[in-house]
């Protein structure tokens, strides 16, 4: 595949590959949200998958793509962990060997279950971008392959099987949220959902502290930005200055990217787990955080993809205290 060559038939094709490592993830009506919004809302609870993020749908496909003697030397990534932690799933599935690298903001739950994956975990400097950079030089040192969190049409294609069971599951959906950070998610999202219909809406939310894809459209070029602490850490992280596909798929496909703080990301939080009862992480509440603050104009049939459930329960508790009198009904 060539750059910008992500296909419906290569998303076909990697969801046949990662069938026998990946779930079809539940998608399921919800209630109380669509009560709120005053429209049809359902949730893709990718929070359910194997290693518990969306993120097992492009390591999968990328690593079962390798060949042999590239699997033998081993692989490496950089992540913020959930991609981490399903690198490192597939790798013990293979028997691969594999090399974690993240930086000092991942929080304390992410680090912790990366270390118990069976993954050696290398944990350098302040951002993804020097994650990344430490991954590259064990490419350079050890020959590992780089598994790519993002930018890579493997990837991208993997994590587009989420939209062809958006397809076969409701097949009215005219507009699906997610949270964006690289825009692996979204690229194919976007190629699987508007090869079928353009006119489905493709929406990515990005937090305010550290918006990467979000600024670098706007600059017409990748650029680098400040990251902050966030609660929706798993969004963090620069998309790269050498970006190949993402930045120009993003692009193409996005329809709208919307900026949250932590605020709406939090009561997106509180918001899922007192009136649906699920726990998840920040990432995966900044599309309800953007629905509860009236901040996307929603179709009849809309899908949020809830991506990951990576949260600590100090700070989830910590949250709903702060913030379910502020959540509506």
């Amino acid at each position: 595949m060539t750059k910008q060559s992500v296909t419906q038939h290569d998303i076909w094709k990697a969801k046949k590959r990662i069938s026998p490592m990946v779930v079809k993830s539940p998608l399921i009506y919800a209630e109380k949200l669509s009560e709120y919004a005053g429209t049809s809302i359902h949730l893709k609870l990718e929070h359910l998958n194997v290693s518990h993020s969306f993120k097992i749908r492009g390591a999968a496909n990328k690593i079962l793509s390798l060949s042999q003697e590239e699997q033998k030397r081993g692989v490496t990534t950089f992540s913020t962990g959930n991609f981490g932690m399903s690198v490192a799933y597939i790798a013990k599935q293979l028997g691969i060997d594999a090399i974690i690298c993240i930086s000092n903001r991942v929080p304390t739950a992410k680090v912790e279950a990366l270390k118990s994956s069976g993954a050696r975990i290398e944990i350098y400097g302040d951002s993804q971008d020097d994650a990344e950079h430490r991954s590259y030089q064990l490419e350079k040192e050890h020959g590992l392959t780089v598994v790519h969190p993002f930018d890579d049409p493997r990837i991208i294609a993997g994590q587009g099987t989420i939209g062809l069971e958006l397809l076969e599951d409701l097949p009215e959906v005219d507009t699906v949220i997610g949270g964006l950070s690289g825009g692996g998610l979204h690229s194919g999202l976007g190629v699987a959902l508007k090869s079928a219909d353009p006119r489905i809406q493709v929406i990515g939310v990005s937090t305010a502290r550290g918006p990467a894809m979000y600024e670098s459209i706007l600059k017409g070029k990748p650029v680098t930005v400040e990251e902050q602490d966030t609660l929706a850490d798993s969004l963090l992280g620069g998309i790269g200055l050498n970006n190949r596909y993402t930045f120009d798929m993003v692009q193409q496909y996005v329809d709208e990217i919307l900026l949250i703080d932590d605020d709406q990301v939090a009561q997106g939080m509180a918001f899922m787990l007192d009136k649906h009862r699920m726990m998840i992480e920040g990432a995966a509440a900044s599309g309800i955080g953007a629905i509860l603050n009236n901040c996307i104009q929603l179709g009849s049939h809309a899908v949020v993809i809830i991506s990951g459930c990576s949260v600590d329960m100090a700070t989830l508790l910590d949250i709903t205290e702060k913030y379910t009198d502020t959540i509506p009904g």
